[in-house]
């Protein structure tokens, strides 16, 4: 067995290192936000272009490849990952903070795990919770002064390689749900080439419904996803308000206007809806907002909180539409949608086993001494 010792982080780690300059005048930034990357998959990367559009005050912190980034807003919202790619001319938030692990002292991607553990999320949130500001926020020396448990290198990369078969395995289903979607996508575009030009409004098709909003204490543990402001659901209920398959479009918070979709029933909490029980064509609608993304976002009122609800999606426009043709695009992405549906799943009971373990791996409760790599 390997031997551990206890290690203040701050002892392996560098923290906000690097910041842009708009002297440097890049001509165009790629940026990621704190809402739009939850436990390492991020959702969107916003391109700027600085010539035309100004450059978000957050948009400062400066990565590289195995950096961590890690939320210091409401940690119990898992707005972290591990920097492994990015596009050129890339800038996080500021409400990051950006860790760089000492590689002669510790391997980047233990830390990040060690840093996904529930106990210390727990942690970082009670230290947020005791915050001075409005809302629970971290400082980079609540991070820094973190402390873990390390065993010698070898016995680090042994341990990641066991986790990283895991998320590799999630990471390949996310990448074929994403081609599957893209072709679903294609479908529609060949089918339905002018559908956004048109006199007609979405609430003269259908009429989105609104959820009841859930607060958390109020929630009865349970298998169902809570859908409110995320990404992610935030908690579980023991009953759902929808029918699968199910879409949402978060009304307010950091993500308003996300338009997900959902092939499990959901209690669908301060968002939109449109789910099997209001329409054989979920999918259809699914990707007729999937596509307007943006235009849902620009839709979005409100300044200090930002905002969308079921009549902003019905005042949009859409072309008349054949009730016959919107029925054979739905028998044809039916099997894509089905096949997405799986993968999500099966990513849910890969994701379980991997926490499992991960608290088992990353103390020393199981040895792998013995492991190849």
């Amino acid at each position: 067995m390997a031997e551990w010792q206890m290690f203040r982080l701050g002892e392996i780690v560098k923290t906000n290192q690097s910041t842009y300059s708009t002297k440097e005048n890049w001509q165009f930034v790629n940026y990621l936000d704190t809402g739009n990357i939850t436990m390492n998959k991020v959702d969107k990367i916003q391109y700027i272009n600085a010539a035309k559009d100004k450059l978000p005050s957050r948009a400062r912190r400066k990565v590289k490849i195995d950096s961590i980034i890690y939320s210091t807003v409401r940690p119990n919202q898992l707005h972290y990952g591990i920097i492994k790619e990015h596009p050129d001319n890339f800038l996080v938030s500021t409400g990051f903070t950006v860790i760089d692990v000492e590689h002669d002292k510790a391997v980047p991607d233990f830390i990040y795990y060690a840093l996904t553990k529930q106990e210390v999320t727990e942690q970082l949130q009670a230290i947020a919770e005791q915050s001075v500001s409005a809302y629970p926020s971290l400082k980079p020396s609540d991070i820094e002064n973190l402390e873990l448990m390390l065993p010698d290198k070898k016995t680090q990369e042994r341990i990641v390689s066991i986790l990283r078969l895991i998320d590799e395995k999630i990471m390949e289903n996310n990448a074929i749900n994403n081609n599957l979607e893209h072709q679903a996508f294609a479908i529609f575009d060949n089918m339905f080439p002018d559908v956004s030009s048109g006199s007609n409004l979405i609430g003269n098709i259908i009429t989105p419904q609104r959820g009841k909003n859930l607060l958390s204490k109020d929630a009865i543990p349970g298998e169902v996803p809570v859908v409110a402001g995320g990404l992610e659901p935030a908690t579980y209920h023991n009953k759902s308000n929808t029918i699968s398959p199910v879409l949402t479009i978060s009304a307010s918070g950091a993500n308003a206007g996300y338009v997900n979709l959902w092939n499990v029933p959901v209690w669908s909490s301060d968002s939109s809806y449109i789910d099997a029980s209001m329409t054989d064509n979920v999918y259809f609608w699914y990707v007729i907002l999937k596509k307007r993304q943006q235009e849902i976002f620009d839709a979005q009122t409100g300044s200090a909180q930002p905002h969308i609800y079921p009549k902003h999606i019905a005042a949009m426009p859409v072309t008349d539409l054949e009730p016959n043709d919107i029925v054979q695009f739905t028998k044809l992405v039916t099997p894509l949608f089905q096949i997405i549906g799986i993968n999500k799943q099966e990513n849910i009971k890969l994701a379980e086993i991997r926490d499992s373990l991960l608290p088992k791996l990353m103390s020393g409760e199981l040895d792998v001494s013995n492991i190849d790599i």
